[in-house]
C-alpha cells in the first residue's frame, strides 16, 4: 500500500460527517455467539476513520437503552463525536444478528422498526471542508426522509463532498416504488456512488456493469461498482477502469465494504492527487481486508496507528 510522500498534512477543517443508523452487532459462528459490537454500515465506516485519527461526527438514533450507552461510549471510545446522536428514551436500540457461513460471509436477522426511527435531536451545520457519507435504508426510509433529505440538501448547498453508499437490501424491495425517488435524489445530490452489482440487479433489475452506469449517470458521474471477488469497477465520463481484488483468508466479512468506504474516503482527505487514481481504491481495499481479518467491524489498532502518522 502507497501512503502519502509529502510529509503530514493534517486534516485542517475537514471532517467527515456519517449519516446512518446504528445497531449492535451479534456475530454468530456454527450458531454460536462469538462477539457483539456496535455496528451498521455507515456507523462502521464513521468508527474506523475515526481510530485513524479523522475528525468525525455520526448522525444517528438509539434508544435510551443499555445498548444506546454501549454504542455512544463506542464512538467516544473512538474519537467519533456523539453530539447528533440522538437517544430515544422510550425506545429499544436496534440489533442484528450476523451468521457468518463456511466462508464467513453473513446472512442477517434484523429486529428494528423503521416506523420508529426518528432524528429530532441536534443536528450538524456544514462547512465546505467537510465530507458527508451516507447510505443504507436509513438514508431513503421515508419516516425521516424529510430530516435526512434537508440535511443532505444543505450539505450540497454547502460545496460538501458527499459519498452515497447504496446498499439496498431485498428486505426492502416491496418499498421501491415508494423510496425510489429518495434513492435517486441521493444520487443527483452525491459526488460518488458505491453499490454492488446485488444492490442495482434489486433497484433496477440490472446485473451489467455498463448498463447499471447508464442508469446511474443520469444523476451522479462517478460510480464505483463493486462485485464480491470480481474486479472492482471505477466508472467516470472518461471512462471505465477495473482493479482486481486480491483474495484473502477471512475471518468475517460483516464490514468488508464499510470500511472500503472509510479508507476511499480517508485516501482522499490524505492525498493531493486527483480523487480519481487507483491510490483510493488501493487504500479502500486495504481497510476492507484488514477488516476482513478480523472479528469485528472495523480497522484493527495496527493499521489505524500507522495512518494516523500521516493526519497529526
Amino acid at each position: 500500500m502507497h501512503y502519502p510522500t509529502e510529509g503530514n498534512i493534517g486534516m485542517n477543517n475537514h471532517r467527515v460527517i456519517g449519516i446512518g443508523e446504528t445497531v449492535l452487532d451479534i456475530l454468530f459462528k456454527e450458531d454460536q455467539p462469538q462477539k457483539a459490537v456496535p455496528g451498521g454500515s455507515t456507523f462502521n465506516s464513521i468508527v474506523s476513520l475515526g481510530r485513524a485519527g479523522v475528525p468525525c461526527a455520526m448522525v444517528t438514533e438509539v434508544g435510551g437503552d443499555h445498548i444506546g450507552d454501549i454504542i455512544c461510549r463506542y464512538l467516544q471510545e473512538n474519537g467519533v463525536s456523539d453530539e447528533y446522536v440522538c437517544r430515544h428514551e422510550n425506545v429499544k436500540s436496534h440489533i442484528s444478528l450476523a451468521f457468518l457461513d463456511e466462508h464467513n460471509d453473513a446472512q442477517y436477522i434484523f429486529y428494528k422498526d423503521h416506523a420508529s426511527v426518528s432524528l429530532d435531536g441536534p443536528l450538524p451545520t456544514f462547512g465546505k471542508d467537510d465530507v458527508v457519507l451516507f447510505g443504507s435504508f436509513f438514508a431513503i426510509n421515508p419516516v425521516i426522509r424529510p430530516v435526512v433529505g434537508r440535511l443532505l440538501r444543505e450539505a450540497r448547498e454547502a460545496g460538501v463532498w458527499l459519498y452515497y453508499d447504496v446498499n439496498f437490501r431485498k428486505n426492502h424491495i416491496a418499498e421501491l416504488p415508494e423510496v425510489m425517488p429518495n434513492v435517486e435524489e441521493n444520487m443527483r445530490l452525491a459526488d460518488v456512488v458505491r453499490g454492488s452489482t446485488e444492490d442495482f440487479g434489486f433497484l433496477y433489475d440490472l446485473h451489467d456493469g455498463d448498463a447499471i452506469y447508464e442508469r446511474v449517470r443520469r444523476y451522479c458521474p462517478t460510480l464505483i461498482l463493486t462485485d464480491g471477488a470480481r474486479p472492482i469497477r471505477l466508472y467516470t465520463p472518461e471512462g471505465c477502469e477495473s482493479y482486481p481484488v486480491e483474495p484473502i483468508e477471512t475471518d468475517s466479512t460483516v464490514g468488508a465494504g464499510d470500511n472500503f468506504n472509510a479508507g476511499y474516503i480517508y485516501a482522499k482527505l490524505t492525498s493531493h492527487l486527483s480523487p480519481f487514481t487507483s491510490h483510493l481504491i488501493e487504500m479502500a481495499q486495504r481497510w476492507s481486508q484488514d477488516v476482513c481479518r478480523q472479528l469485528g467491524n472495523n480497522i484493527s489498532d495496527e493499521l489505524a496507528e500507522l495512518l494516523k502518522i500521516y493526519i497529526r
